[in-house]
């Protein structure tokens, strides 16, 4: 056979065995999904020194690659990382369980009673780069939802993400469920991203999340729907309302705690009444902070800025470096938005109540925010205890996507020899 054809044989019958896996899991209890994620995450403590000296390899690897240093922080694996994989897994496992919630209920005159139940989706594909953790908050999240997933890993993370695979379907195995529930595609070959994306029979959502490379081949070539999770283009509006003092602590903050992940800002748009004051000021601390800061005409008399160019309008860099503009309004802030933005997070920094509600009601991102670091743009900051993306569509799940989003529903119709006239 052709590598190809393998590829192919490879993922149909990982298809098989996941749809199969599914159908048991829709029927698990909810304590034997918690006894399976508890279970993982004292596997994963156990196996930790394994877990480092495969993400060492991964690092190295990333390394020769000439990955940034911001990818390499989100490719990395150090105890903190681990014991937040670990803590994430045990959030999970301490939600409610979805499956089976009664969402609305109701009585028909003709006697009928109705009710919308959650159910799982079935099998879900979910295409990631470089994050090792995505692998066990994707799987994780699957599985309280009562799924089948099918994980896909970056190529760059694939030693990584193998062990925590392993740890997972240890704990499926220990709380009696099937192993085929949590699967990872055993190569770094492009073709097994191909062969998901045409997968109709057996996988029910594609869950792509990476950079826009990725997600574009997932929407332009997928025939399996898509939960859509687009570069975070995060920009903040400084309003002339601003208070100083929260400007500066909520724009270093989202700009540098963590440069490589979504939610990091991109942009700052500054109201020209406040550009010379406040704007003057947060740009000068971006820079002490080390920060490159790519600026309009107007804001280049700040010195260390660099000007800006076309090209810096609705760019996600994921790096130490932000793009900054005057506007003349809240109005031209939400146009600005709307041309350049992802739909992803973006952030208005105001004391006035009434433009900060014109800014939320009109700008239609999946998350806006009001006065708060856009950093906390994350499933866990949400309370979810994990997400396995950010959807930036609007059909089914949008924003943080947690156990809860990973699931659809049915009507459950109950008559007593009910006809209709």
């Amino acid at each position: 056979m052709t590598q190809e054809t393998d590829i192919s044989a490879l993922m149909q019958d990982m298809g098989t065995r996941a749809k199969s896996a599914a159908s048991a899991l829709a029927v698990a209890t909810a304590e034997r999904k918690h006894a399976a994620l508890i279970s993982a995450a004292e596997t994963i403590w156990k196996r930790r020194e394994e877990i480092y000296e495969a993400n060492a390899q991964d690092m190295a690897y990333g390394t020769d690659k000439g990955l940034s240093a911001a990818m390499l922080d989100r490719l990395k694996l150090d105890e903190a990382g681990v014991q937040g994989i670990i803590d994430g897994l045990r959030a999970i496992a301490e939600q409610a369980d979805p499956v089976g919630e009664v969402m609305a209920e109701w009585e028909q005159p003709s006697g009928l009673n109705i009710r919308r139940v959650r159910t799982p989706l079935g099998v879900i594909g979910v295409i990631y780069e470089s994050r090792p953790n995505v692998t066990t908050d994707a799987g994780a999240l699957c599985l309280k939802a009562g799924n089948a997933v099918i994980l896909r890993g970056g190529s760059e993370s694939f030693h990584s993400s193998k062990l925590l695979h392993d740890c997972l379907q240890q704990g499926l195995r220990d709380a009696g469920l099937p192993a085929d529930a949590i699967q990872l595609v055993p190569t770094r070959d492009r073709a097994a991203v191909q062969q998901m994306l045409t997968m109709t029979d057996t996988i029910d959502v594609i869950v792509p999340r990476g950079g826009k490379g990725l997600v574009g081949l997932v929407q332009r070539e997928a025939r399996v729907p898509v939960f859509a999770h687009l570069e975070g283009i995060v920009h903040i509006y400084i309003d002339k309302a601003a208070d100083a003092e929260k400007v500066l602590k909520v724009v270093l903050n989202a700009k540098t705690r963590r440069t490589g992940i979504c939610g990091s800002a991109e942009c700052l748009l500054i109201h020209r009444d406040v550009a010379a004051t406040i704007g003057q000021g947060v740009l000068r601390a971006l820079i002490d902070a080390g920060v490159e800061v790519r600026t309009d005409e107007t804001l280049s008399q700040v010195a260390g800025t660099t000007p800006a160019t076309q090209d810096d309008w609705g760019r996600e860099y994921l790096d130490m470096i932000i793009a900054a503009r005057t506007v003349d309004s809240v109005e031209d802030a939400v146009a600005h938005i709307r041309q350049y933005g992802s739909n992803h997070t973006d952030c208005i920094l105001t004391e006035n109540a009434g433009t900060a509600t014109q800014f939320m009601n009109t700008l239609d991102s999946a998350i806006v925010m009001h006065n708060a670091s856009t950093q906390f743009a994350d499933g866990g900051e949400f309370g979810m205890g994990a997400e396995i993306g950010i959807a930036t569509g609007k059909m089914h799940a949008r924003g943080p996507v947690g156990a809860v989003q990973l699931t659809s529903f049915k009507y459950l119709v109950t008559g007593d020899g009910t006809v209709r006239a």
